[in-house]
């Protein structure tokens, strides 16, 4: 397993959000690997900015729901341990964005909360499945069950 030396942790900050990243973290250190981590914005409508579709960290915006999300990646990286230069939030399709960040950051592996989907919900897609059919890295889905990690 010491083959991976970059994780890539698809935060979406949901009720289990937690489970995947302690997860992410705990693989990490047994690899050795250093982490970072990805939360791709895209249920809130995009104000008028001069960023494009990376999200500056560093940067306070008018904009209080991205400004929650940003205080959440920071909370989330602090816990995490994960240096400021490998947390970044973007807008856009998060399974796109994901495996973007992974070509580009030269990721061995990316990690995804996964639901176990059933019906419309598979024939729609997912994050993950969409992570999964087109990153040219390893991806490890955590499944997560409903009600509880």
């Amino acid at each position: 397993m010491n083959d991976y030396q970059h994780i890539l942790l698809a935060a979406d900050f949901s009720a289990h959000g937690d489970y995947v990243a302690s997860r992410a973290q705990r693989l990490a250190e047994i690899c050795g690997a250093r982490l970072s981590i990805i939360h791709v914005v895209d249920n809130i409508p995009m104000p008028d900015t001069a960023y494009g579709t990376v999200i500056p960290l560093n940067e306070d915006s008018s904009y209080e729901l991205l400004e929650a999300k940003k205080s959440r990646l920071m909370q989330l990286g602090d816990q995490l341990g994960i240096d400021a230069s490998s947390r970044r939030m973007v807008w856009g399709v998060p399974g796109q964005e994901i495996v973007q960040m992974a070509g580009q950051e030269q990721i061995d592996l990316i990690i995804v909360g996964s639901h176990g989907r059933h019906g419309l919900a598979l024939l729609l897609g997912s994050t993950a499945n969409g992570v999964l059919h087109h990153a040219k890295c390893d991806v490890l889905a955590i499944r997560l069950q409903e009600g509880g990690a």
